[in-house]
């Protein structure tokens, strides 16, 4: 799982989702891209969707518009569909996949239920994640912690009358920018990462930085109060200019910057797909447990 809240990943292929209604919504086109190949999975849906609803499935009823990042960066409405009418959807495709497929959605829609009923699950599978693609232990321990506090930092922007991505993303800019000086999209591209989450490939310092400007945000945020969009960008700025001075005294200290193009890409690939095989064997005694639950 890239995030809890983004991505997750079927046979090394990334599926977007999002938690709406008390449930997870999974983008329908990525899942047409996954189970047929199709090179234009758009056109494939939209025929699916009109056999569908002569079928007596009725699309509109059962599919929701939800906003999902796009391949640009953007945040667009996305035809997304919960669990129960995903497996009728996979129904309807005629594809080796299918059965894999199922069994998958069904253990991650199991494990959602779990982690509900025990957040400390979702920590140890998060650990797991990256134990399997070979991270150090102490670079997972601070990972971890790091998403604690983007969670503490989140939940309080919104409380404070942020609830649209693009706002979230437009803040995390700016903690990043005062801070490292770039943007998240800018720090990708000099680490040079796609698709791939920054947080994933950033340095032992890039993370603590990172955790005390967002850290310093949250404190920030509750002292002054902070409402809406504006004020909160405000403390968004000071928290990263904390973590900025703090990095520019740890520079000037040692003679080196903290700012590196290094990258862990080279633990994706075949221990991604390790990954995803040791989840093979598990797989029906869990969708037999969801089934059930």
């Amino acid at each position: 799982m890239d995030s809890k809240e983004a991505l997750v990943v079927f046979e090394g292929t990334k599926i977007r989702r999002t938690w709406h209604d008390d449930q997870w919504y999974f983008s329908v086109v990525d899942v047409v891209r996954v189970l047929t190949d199709s090179s234009i999975p758009r056109r494939y849906w939209s025929d699916l969707k009109s056999r569908l609803q002569e079928e007596g499935f009725e699309p509109y009823d059962k599919i929701v518009q939800l906003t999902l990042q796009a391949e640009d960066d953007k945040m667009r409405l996305t035809d997304c569909a919960n669990t129960e009418s995903m497996f009728r959807i996979i129904q309807s495709i005629p594809s080796p996949k299918a059965e894999p497929f199922k069994r998958w959605l069904a253990r991650v829609g199991y494990e959602r239920i779990q982690e509900i009923e025990n957040p400390e699950l979702a920590q140890d599978r998060v650990k797991e994640y990256y134990e399997l693609k070979g991270y150090p232990k102490d670079w997972i321990d601070k990972r971890l912690r790091g998403i604690a506090i983007r969670q503490d930092l989140t939940d309080e922007w919104k409380n404070r009358e942020i609830q649209e991505q693009k706002d979230f993303a437009i803040l995390t800019n700016e903690i990043s920018k005062a801070t490292f000086g770039k943007t998240v999209g800018e720090y990708k591209k000099f680490k040079g990462l796609d698709s791939q989450n920054l947080r994933d490939h950033m340095t032992d310092w890039e993370l603590i930085l990172t955790m005390v400007g967002e850290k310093a945000t949250t404190d920030i945020t509750i002292s002054k109060d902070s409402q809406g969009l504006n004020e909160c960008r405000d403390s968004a700025v000071e928290g990263g200019t904390i973590a900025k001075n703090t990095r520019k005294e740890l520079e000037q200290k040692t003679g080196k910057t903290v700012i590196s193009s290094e990258n862990y890409l080279h633990l994706t690939g075949t221990k991604q797909r390790k990954l995803v095989g040791e989840q093979a064997d598990k797989d029906n005694e869990t969708e037999k447990r969801y089934q059930h639950s």
